[in-house]
């Protein structure tokens, strides 16, 4: 933290060979503090001890004066070794550069004491600025659990003041058996992330690491990150989520005339009553979700509970806790409270984990362990658990890669895979857009007590040609915000999102550039085939060729050959 190199040496000093007269000795402290006499090992001798010269004859020189009184030798030592436990403080030091090997100052105990208590100063300062700079409450404690460190964040999140618990055991204040530093100090291995309750209102993630001196713990330090309105909010979302199924008739709320849609439903359908894990697939926003509450209200564990855990939302360090629940007392010693897993909460219902593939590995071989026997530990017991619990997961991610990469547990993997349902992606639907189009307005218009507008045929357009990269999600987004927004009796394209109209582009049904009577038969019944799947997709050439059974290079030939623009 500091250099050496900042020492003050003394370097009001004589060199003087050891048969110096005594006379001699004392004329050099008209001009010196110290005189070094340098023999088989060197002797200082200051200015404040010239005395003791006065005490013998003149005649002897130093040297003789030295054996006669017994003067003890001084350390000569370089600035670096200047810390190191050998260093015979009893005499002042002479400090040599360790290159030339010349003495270039005097330093004396009281100087170096000195010295050090400037250094720890410094070093505090620092450390206490270090401490405030930090976003987290930062507790430090000594051998023996005195607070020695306790900086504003950790005076907010305990609501305890730094004179109110600095020189006192943290146990006074926290039960001993919630405290990590206690096991920071006991055991000396540092903890990183662990999710902590130190007391019944807070929710932390704790980084710890002992203060190590030689092979000797001598403290511990923490970093508590607050993550208490995370687990609030987590709280408040789970109590109110969102219905987006009409519970009577579940799978009719999925609109879709699209083939690959109708398949992912009906196999949904088919499952639905079959109590094995689901896996759901497709891109953010596609309706995972809103499938996985059809699989739920359309089956056997429809009269149970529907809950949801969103694994990318919660700390990796917290989601152990969420799924699985901890034991009375882990946590705090309130020995009446304990928590619930969404395992448990789940109990003769549906579990939906959402985005599975940010579930960190050790949890997920935990959760492994339960889908293969349907039992659980709670964090913190030994006590098995068991729940009937139906498992749907979901991901945007290609499961497959990462478990070849290494980052998806291989056995889960196929355990979640026996049933995979892939929902297709908005724009490879756009045939679907219209419908849903039509849902929304209802829904929106219904829900903010307006009438229901007309669409204008240009925004429809507009609408099927975009690539909607937020998928259903984002066209719900989309009419939501026009509805609220417009109070006109029909949605015009100015309506919508510039980020929307700037990708479009008109399509023109105009045939001009081909007389129909100079067909053949087969050309024109051709003919009237594309202007009809380009009439059902509004225009949009990637629908129309599905809907015609060939590739959009070919559909783009045909375009061209029959004067289509």
């Amino acid at each position: 933290m500091f250099k050496m190199e900042q020492i003050n040496l003394d370097n009001s000093f004589t060199i003087v060979k050891p048969y110096t007269s005594l006379i001699d000795i004392r004329n050099n402290f008209l001009k010196c503090d110290f005189v070094i006499i340098s023999a088989k090992e060197y002797y200082i001798i200051s200015k404040k001890e010239c005395n003791f010269l006065a005490l013998v004859d003149d005649s002897l020189s130093v040297i003789e004066w030295i054996e006669k009184v017994n003067w003890n030798p001084c350390t000569i030592s370089t600035i670096a070794e200047l810390s190191m436990l050998q260093t015979d403080w009893s005499r002042p030091v002479l400090i040599k550069d360790p290159e030339k090997e010349e003495i270039i100052g005097i330093i004396t105990a009281n100087q170096w004491v000195q010295h050090l208590e400037l250094k720890n100063e410094e070093l505090s300062a620092y450390f206490s600025t270090l401490a405030e700079t930090i976003n987290d409450a930062v507790t430090a404690v000594d051998q023996e659990g005195k607070v020695i460190c306790w900086n504003t964040v950790a005076e907010g999140t305990y609501s305890i003041k730094r004179e109110n618990i600095l020189g006192q055991k943290i146990g006074e204040h926290f039960q001993s058996e919630s405290i990590i530093l206690h096991r920071i100090l006991n055991e000396g291995r540092p903890v990183r992330g662990a999710y902590h309750r130190p007391n019944n209102d807070n929710h932390v993630l704790v980084n710890a690491s002992p203060v190590i001196k030689g092979n000797t713990v001598i403290g511990g330090i923490a970093t508590e990150h607050d993550i208490t309105q995370i687990v609030r909010l987590n709280e408040e979302l789970d109590s109110s989520l969102p219905l987006l199924i009409h519970q009577d008739n579940p799978f009719s709320s999925i609109i879709g005339v699209n083939v690959e849609i109708q398949k992912a439903v009906k196999v949904a359908q088919k499952v639905a009553y079959a109590d094995i894990p689901v896996l759901l697939t497709g891109e953010p926003g596609s309706g995972k979700e809103m499938l996985a509450q059809a699989i739920h209200y359309g089956g056997s564990k429809r009269t149970g509970p529907f809950v949801s855990i969103n694994c990318s939302a919660i700390p990796s360090t917290l989601l152990e806790i969420e799924l699985f629940g901890y034991q009375k007392g882990v946590f705090t010693a309130d020995k009446k409270t304990g928590k619930s897993g969404k395992i448990e909460q789940s109990h003769n219902g549906t579990l939906f984990i959402e985005e599975i593939d940010k579930m960190p590995l050790d949890i997920q071989e935990k959760f492994l362990h339960y889908l293969e026997h349907g039992s659980f530990y709670r964090v913190g017991t030994t006590e098995l658990l068991t729940t009937h619990t139906r498992v749907i997961a979901s991901t945007s991610q290609a499961l497959e890669a990462m478990v070849k990469e290494g980052k998806f547990n291989e056995n889960l993997y196929y355990r979640l895979t026996v049933i995979n349902i892939d929902i297709p992606p908005l724009r490879e639907r756009p045939e679907d857009i219209v419908k849903l189009v039509e849902q929304f307005i209802q829904e929106f218009s219904s829900k903010y007590k307006k009438p229901i507008p007309k669409i204008a045929s240009e925004v429809i357009t507009i609408l099927v040609n975009y690539e909607w990269p937020g998928n259903v999600r984002e066209l719900r987004n989309v009419v939501e915000r026009v509805i609220l927004l417009n109070d006109e009796n029909i949605i015009k394209s100015n309506h919508l999102q510039k980020n929307i109209t700037s990708n479009y582009y008109v399509h023109n049904g105009d045939i001009s550039g081909m007389h129909e009577t100079s067909l053949q038969e087969e050309e024109k019944e051709e003919l009237f085939i594309i202007q009809e799947a380009l009439s059902k997709t509004y225009g949009n050439k990637s629908a129309a060729a599905k809907l015609l059974g060939m590739s959009r290079g070919t559909l783009y030939n045909k375009i061209k050959e029959y004067g289509l623009n």
